[in-house]
């Protein structure tokens, strides 16, 4: 929580009801930020309202808690871009009571009706997106899903500005041609920590050898790194970069926990250092789609090397997650599950033998349709009911609210990202 949050509103309920002003309701006029002048507008007024409020927090922490050396000692550290946390929700809080249009809208979406599942969010949003943040959120992974990044930015002002918070970051899925995406099945699986050293070399040609179409690599619980290590990790995540081309796809579990044990080692202007903690730190930020974050931290490393600053190139198939909450392996759901698909199925059966958590991770999985949700269901309560704990993590609230609807039970949790 911010140091000035009492500066928020005090009801919420009352600063709700002026939005549209009830008058224009009355005579059917459109509301203000119907006009899209108008909308600009505020989004402007939020941006500077952030920046003004973010400045002010930042000089009041300095004052109180800064440790740093003092201006004018000549170390300088980047600037670290705001981490967002993903956290686990509980499937009871999957979506909120009476709302037929957020019911309504997964069931379009599972049906491959994007654009009307669309058309009912951004309806509803004038009256259930005042309390309720679900249906922004099923919004925001319906634009990710389809890659519409302009669509996803133009709602993310409008839901910071009127939950007063951070505006969610893009974060699309990987991209990859039908032919070459990978299907179910387990992924290749590393989790570091608590020190990522040269002794990270083994485990990283493991993951390179590895035939999985789908390498997962966990930092959650990294609190150490020095040049050695970030050389090693630098050099594995350059290769699995280029291996992309092939179809081979990368998830990053903790990326920002590594992102901020690795900046306390850089210092701008201090080029006795090795280079390799400035170079991981611009390949995470470049795999995790940080593009402005880049851009800033591509100066500052030029500026200490005296060297050209590297371009940013988007990656093609490199999705981010929270970090595993303790178990090892996961299966992998494929992009799209269609119909009740046996060879999915097969697939989890074996994955399930001698195990007693599943974890189906659901990272990349955009949308899955009636016929299949029931199916997968069905199988996963078959391994409920025989003691097993299953879990789906990383689904989007669209697919979540799917399987609430379909009536998934105690024996299969679902755990929606966050925003």
């Amino acid at each position: 929580m911010g140091l000035f949050s009492f500066l928020k509103r005090k009801n919420d309920d009352a600063g709700v009801r002026d939005w549209p002003p009830p008058e224009s309701r009355l005579r059917g006029e459109p509301s203000r930020l119907d006009t899209g002048a108008e909308r600009e507008r505020q989004r402007e007024i939020a941006r500077a309202t952030a920046a003004k409020i973010d400045e002010i927090e930042l000089a009041f922490a300095s004052d109180m808690f800064d440790d740093e050396p003092a201006w004018g000692s000549g170390v300088r550290r980047p600037a670290a871009g705001v981490a967002h946390q993903e956290q686990d929700i509980p499937s009871q809080t999957a979506a909120p009571a009476s709302a037929p249009a957020i019911d309504e809208s997964a069931i379009l979406y599972a049906n491959g009706q994007s654009d009307a599942a669309e058309q009912l969010l951004r309806a509803c949003l004038p009256t259930l997106g005042r309390t309720e943040r679900l249906p922004w959120w099923m919004l925001f992974d319906l634009y990710q899903a389809d890659g519409r990044e302009d669509a996803f930015e133009s709602i993310a002002i409008d839901y910071a500005s009127h939950f007063e918070t951070s505006p969610p970051a893009w974060k699309p899925l990987p991209a990859a041609p039908d032919a070459a995406r990978p299907g179910p099945g387990l992924a290749a699986v590393e989790a570091f920590g608590p020190t990522v050293d040269a002794g990270v070399a083994a485990r990283l040609t493991r993951v390179l050898d590895a035939t999985a179409p789908v390498v997962r690599l966990d930092f959650g619980r990294v609190t150490a790194i020095d040049a050695d290590g970030a050389a090693c990790l630098l050099a594995a995540l350059q290769t699995l970069r280029l291996q992309q081309t092939g179809g081979r796809e990368l998830v990053l579990a903790g990326a920002d926990t590594l992102l901020d044990t690795l900046r306390p080692l850089l210092v701008i202007g201090q080029r006795a250092t090795s280079p390799a903690p400035w170079l991981l730190l611009l390949e995470l930020l470049l795999l995790t789609h940080r593009e402005k974050q880049f851009e800033e931290a591509a100066m500052d490393y030029c500026v200490t090397y005296e060297v050209s600053p590297p371009s940013f190139e988007a990656p093609l198939r490199v999705s981010t997650a929270a970090p595993a909450p303790g178990h090892g392996d996961r299966f992998m759901l494929p992009a799209v599950v269609s119909g009740p698909d046996d060879a999915l199925l097969a697939a989890i059966d074996a994955y399930a033998q001698e195990r007693e958590t599943l974890v189906l991770d659901c990272s990349r999985l955009a949308r899955i349709d009636y016929a299949g949700a029931g199916s997968l269901l069905a199988r996963l309560d078959a391994h409920g009911a025989a003691g097993r704990t299953v879990e789906l993590r990383e689904l989007n609230h669209l697919v979540a609210t799917l399987l609430r609807l379909l009536g998934a039970g105690d024996g299969v949790r679902l755990y929606p990202h966050r925003y």
